[in-house]
């Protein structure tokens, strides 16, 4: 990236084509407010473009315009210079439009190739064909899914996977990606990556939402910035750096009090909090052993499918361990068999998930009420807070995190994403754990959020609470680790202090 420039965008040859879909002032309302605001916004056959901006600059508004998830209140829509209006994303799919939401659309009931031919399925056809055609697609774009497995069933990396399997199957000659590598390891990256290339040259025309910069600047040919609902610049990516970016995204030069410095190296050592030994679970956590300690930052680092996220859920009582030979879970010393969450809360541990939409929170709830039942939920007995202290606690979580919203009484459903995953941080961290475990803690949130979430992790480590962040995103963990643990197949198997880290020795303690 140092070899571009930011001082002309205009100077810098950008794609050149037909238009493929337009907006043309378009503007969104809800209540009164704008989510965008005559936003002009095009896209080329064969194009890759890139579409940043905070989160709640609008940029899912703009996408799920174009495919007919919502429809403008003024403006509109040009496919292929003809003006379009889609009431329905099945109106949308058949013009040729297809979105890969950031939150899964997929039906949770049915199986991955049921899924991946919703809507297509062939008139006459078995079973054993619909899953082989499901599982040569997968298989071509890189992604290891079962096509017979239940969605329910499938992490959230995985139903990733299959919404872009979806997207490829049915030949749409538009894709937005929202979010698509959130959840991705490295290697699957490449692989989605490759497929846009690929989609490029066919002459589909491609929308990518993504909070990754870099992947912006590596991969797209044209970049749109959006901050408040309103376009800010559309520009060839080849006249952009990520400092450009980062200053048309929020206005200003992103706070230095927001940045962390990285983990101290040599820093001295809590008590030990969290002592996991020989712990299994079938065949997805095999005799793993490992130790948390006080006022320190333990990140686990490995490939979607390592079994990272399920040793973490049989601390957090999510998940059970095999009840003869499991192994042992000691806490503070004693040894602890959380069966249920709650149980967990109770001694101290909290598990802030990484599907927050799913898992994270009551999304037709209040912020204050969502942080209520998280402090309801550490009370030895039920009790009914008073509104006074409700308030209090609320008002306190709002300025530790930087919430931002109208009000504590906002639904946390028209939140931004990044103000979503505060409010799922808060709603555990009230409970006053001892041993916090974030799970992709900055999956789908914009680089100020990402900035402010580890600030408040490190301050949280700094506290004396004992951190573990589980993380696909390697930057991150370089970021804040004070130490790597790398778990392979079921097994942590290699750990680094935090400073002797680097990309290159983690992922080949993941893969080989």
């Amino acid at each position: 990236m140092s070899g571009r420039s930011d001082a002309d965008p205009a100077a810098a040859p950008g794609p050149s084509g037909p238009v493929r879909i337009r907006v043309v002032q378009g503007s969104k309302t809800y209540q009164g407010v704008h989510a965008i605001e005559a936003v002009d916004f095009d896209v080329l056959n064969g194009e890759i473009h890139g579409l940043v901006g905070e989160n709640g600059a609008g940029k899912s508004t703009l996408c799920k315009a174009m495919a007919g998830v919502v429809q403008l209140t003024s403006g509109w829509i040009e496919l292929d210079g003809k003006p379009q209006v889609f009431a329905s994303p099945a109106e949308a799919l058949k013009a040729g439009i297809t979105m890969v939401f950031q939150e899964t659309s997929l039906v949770p009931t049915m199986t991955v190739a049921q899924n991946i031919y919703l809507g297509y399925e062939p008139a006459f056809t078995s079973i054993r064909r619909v899953v082989i055609r499901a599982q040569q697609i997968l298989q071509s774009m890189g992604f290891h899914v079962d096509p017979s497995s239940v969605v329910a069933r499938l992490s959230a990396a995985q139903k990733q996977m299959v919404e872009i399997a979806r997207a490829v199957y049915h030949e749409s000659r538009i894709i937005i990606f929202d979010e698509p590598t959130a959840t991705l390891t490295p290697e699957e990256k490449q692989h989605f990556f490759a497929l846009m290339e690929k989609l490029k040259r066919q002459g589909v025309a491609v929308i990518f939402i993504s909070h990754a910069i870099e992947e912006s600047l590596d991969f797209a040919d044209r970049i749109t910035v959006l901050r408040d609902g309103r376009k800010v610049i559309t520009a060839p990516t080849a006249s952009l750096t990520r400092e450009a970016i980062v200053r048309h995204m929020v206005g200003r030069e992103l706070a230095a009090a927001n940045e962390i410095p990285d983990a101290a190296a040599g820093k001295k050592r809590g008590r030990k909090v969290l002592s996991v030994e020989n712990v299994i679970m079938g065949e997805v956590v095999k005799n793993t052993s490992f130790s948390v300690f006080a006022g320190e930052i333990t990140c686990m680092a490995g490939l979607i499918g390592s079994g990272r996220t399920e040793v973490m859920k049989i601390v957090a009582g999510a998940l059970k361990r095999n009840l003869l030979f499991g192994g042992m879970i000691y806490l503070d010393g004693p040894p602890v068999r959380d069966r249920v969450p709650a149980q967990a809360v109770r001694d101290g541990i909290v598990y802030i998930t990484e599907d927050r939409k799913l898992n994270g929170f009551f999304e037709l709830m209040s912020i204050g009420e969502n942080i209520y039942f998280g402090w309801l939920a550490a009370q030895a007995r039920a009790w009914v807070a008073r509104r006074s202290t409700l308030a209090a606690i609320t008002e306190e979580w709002l300025k530790r995190l930087s919430i931002r919203a109208l009000s504590a009484d906002a639904r946390v459903n028209e939140l931004s994403g990044g103000n979503q995953q505060k409010v799922v941080i808060a709603k555990s961290l009230v409970q006053k754990p001892k041993l916090a475990i974030f799970d992709e803690p900055t999956r789908g949130v914009d680089v100020g959020a990402i900035a402010e979430i580890h600030a408040f992790i490190r301050h949280l480590a700094d506290e004396g609470v004992a951190v573990v962040v589980i993380s696909s995103y390697l930057p991150e963990v370089l970021k804040l680790a004070d130490r790597v643990l790398v778990v392979r197949q079921g097994r942590v198997v290699v750990e680094f202090a935090g400073q002797d880290a680097t990309e290159e020795r983690i992922m080949f303690a993941a893969v080989h």
